[in-house]
């Protein structure tokens, strides 16, 4: 054993038996022993930023962030360029976003100077009901019994959304914006490396349907190689209908007829949805869910979403503790960002659903409230599972609730952009899960956004408050983000990752305006998350050597494949800087 190793080993040691002994300052003074070596530390090995003095755009495929620009260089604002990115991805990266889902916005209009958020969330069927994910026997079904076919199927909201956003903010004409997506359906793209892993890793599922399995798979039901040109002309021909009849088009017609056939049809798990949930789908836009973080003020989504409240309180409680100061490669700032994770989790997972139709506590982000919840950071080690509960915020209602049962895996996108004029997007889009839920209707699939609701509606007779309801849309951990600082837009980010994207961008912000990493450095960091109690740490990748260290703070310890998709812009006096997480194909660009 060298001294490097045999010096680590006995720090762990000297932790664990300070926490074990009631002694928080020596464990605090041990665990700062703990780190990687010198050269190995989380701050990320990368090129710097893209740069940019008039706009700029960056999303998960270099062929979106290109459509993008070229709308930006036409004259085209933020609003039209998330628009052309969008339908972009559909094509490109069809299994994380597309026509057949949904999306949240943070619109920042520098004219008006207002912060706006759209809400694009799938609504359930007007015939669902809170058994919806329960088998014959009244228990949960298994995730991918619930996900693949039609019972999983939301009401779209992603073409909805395009219009009313363009409609209220747009500049170029509507028709022009997919023009690029259309081209390039026609003539064809290459299939991507992560396209290639992800037909891979869903081909079973994705052969039990004719539509997907020709179009995903070879004729000899392999996955297309990475390179092979794919094209799809029947994306093409939708995307014409769109652009020619707008919203209405999509939402009546045809393309409804065929969506909700192709749903209620499905075979084995036929879904709920109807003509009339299609048409009576609307955009709702909403008053952003802002917290002050040291000089920063950090907006985002809120209800239906989860990401802006749960963000905003893994904020509110490290931010009394000076996480600058103790830096990313000490242990001591990793377990008090963790289990201030986990708190959020735990008000999350009781109370936080779609405002619309559950009374939530006013109070989820009272200063009081966390500032008192914060004090639960004091010691050195992990807090113990028991001491992990949901708090109680203020209220102006008597609250009766039961946590819920919500699986939400990995998948999504998310793009940010900021044009010449100063407006700011921040956009997360999904399907939900890879591919959702594996019906294709006219060139796009159809999301599985469904299964974000509670499978439980109740626990002993308690509602859930994320339970299935009629027109009711699933809570989400969606989190796009704009961080402000003295009334100016300084930051856009978010990222994909199912409800690990709260984590995600919680820590990207941290190692941002506390550590001061470049965007390109906070997107690419290596990942350490803590939702439930194990502490989650990024495979292959130098969170790895904190392994030893959380756990003598008391922590079981989980090495995985984290897939996150942060992009992020940051803004200054010296321009824009953009950011593209490494682990998926993204790209940042500008002029």
């Amino acid at each position: 054993m060298n001294f490097a190793v045999a010096l680590k080993t006995a720090c762990v040691l000297l932790t664990a038996w300070a926490i074990a002994s009631g002694h928080p300052a020596a464990a605090q003074e041990a665990s700062e022993r703990i780190a990687p070596e010198a050269g190995h530390g989380l701050r990320a090995d990368v090129a710097p930023p893209a740069t940019a003095r008039e706009f700029m755009v960056v999303s998960a495929n270099p062929e979106a962030s290109r459509a993008g620009l070229a709308i930006l260089e036409k004259g085209g604002n933020a609003i039209d360029a998330m628009i052309a990115v969008q339908v972009v991805l559909g094509l490109v990266e069809p299994q994380s976003s597309g026509l057949g889902g949904g999306a949240f916005v943070v619109y920042w209009d520098q004219k008006t100077q207002k912060l706006t958020t759209l809400d694009g969330r799938e609504t359930a069927p007007a015939e669902a009901t809170p058994d919806l994910f329960l088998d014959a026997g009244g228990k949960p079904l298994r995730f991918f019994d619930a996900v693949i076919g039609g019972r999983s199927v939301g009401t779209p909201a992603t073409v909805a959304l395009l219009e009313t956003a363009h409609r209220n903010y747009g500049k170029l004409d509507w028709a022009s914006l997919f023009e690029p997506a259309i081209a390039l359906a026609e003539r064809g793209f290459e299939v991507s490396p992560r396209l290639n892993a992800s037909i891979g890793q869903s081909a079973e599922s994705l052969f039990g349907y004719e539509a997907t399995r020709d179009y995903f798979l070879s004729e000899e039901a392999v996955p297309l190689p990475a390179g092979t040109v794919l094209k799809n002309p029947a994306y093409a021909a939708t995307l014409r209908d769109i652009a020619k009849g707008g919203a209405e088009a999509f939402y009546g017609g045809e393309i409804a007829q065929a969506i909700v056939d192709t749903v209620r049809g499905a075979q084995d798990n036929p879904g709920r949805l109807s003509m009339r949930d299609m048409a009576d789908y609307k955009i709702v836009e909403r008053a952003p869910v802002c917290v002050t973080y040291r000089v920063y003020e950090v907006c985002g989504m809120g209800p239906p979403s989860s990401g802006a409240l749960t963000v905003g309180q893994i904020l509110k409680l490290v931010e009394p503790y000076d996480l600058a100061a103790l830096g990313p490669d000490n242990a001591q700032s990793w377990r008090m960002i963790g289990d201030a994770s986990r708190l959020a989790f735990a008000d999350r997972g009781l109370y936080m659903a779609d405002s619309d139709f559950v009374d939530m506590p006013k109070g989820l982000l009272n200063a009081d409230y966390l500032r008192e919840r914060a004090k639960l950071l004091e010691g050195a080690g992990a807090l113990p599972q028991d001491a992990v509960k949901p708090g109680t915020p203020p209220a102006d209602h008597a609250l009766l609730l039961a946590p819920g049962m919500t699986p939400e895996l990995p998948s999504t996108s998310h793009l940010s952009i900021v044009d010449g004029e100063g407006n700011v997007v921040s956009m997360t889009t999904t399907i939900e899960n890879s591919f959702g839920s594996r019906l294709m209707v006219r060139g796009f699939l159809l999301n599985n956004e469904l299964t974000d609701f509670s499978f439980l509606p109740e626990r002993d007779g308690v509602p859930v408050a994320n339970r299935v309801e009629p027109g009711k849309r699933p809570r989400s951990s969606m989190s796009p983000s704009i961080v402000f600082k003295d009334g100016k837009p300084v930051l856009a980010i978010g990222s994909p990752g199912g409800s690990q994207i709260i984590g995600y961008v919680a820590q990207a912000i941290i190692a941002h305006l506390d550590w001061g990493m470049d965007v390109a450095q906070a997107v690419a960091m290596p990942h350490l998350l803590n939702r439930f109690g194990p502490f989650e740490v990024e495979a292959d990748t130098r969170a790895e050597a904190f392994a030893p260290a959380l756990e003598a703070l008391g922590y079981d310890v989980a090495v995985k494949d984290m897939n996150s998709g942060l992009h992020a812009i940051a803004i200054s006096t010296d321009g824009l800087s953009g950011g593209a997480d490494p682990r998926r194909e993204g790209l940042a660009v500008g002029r």
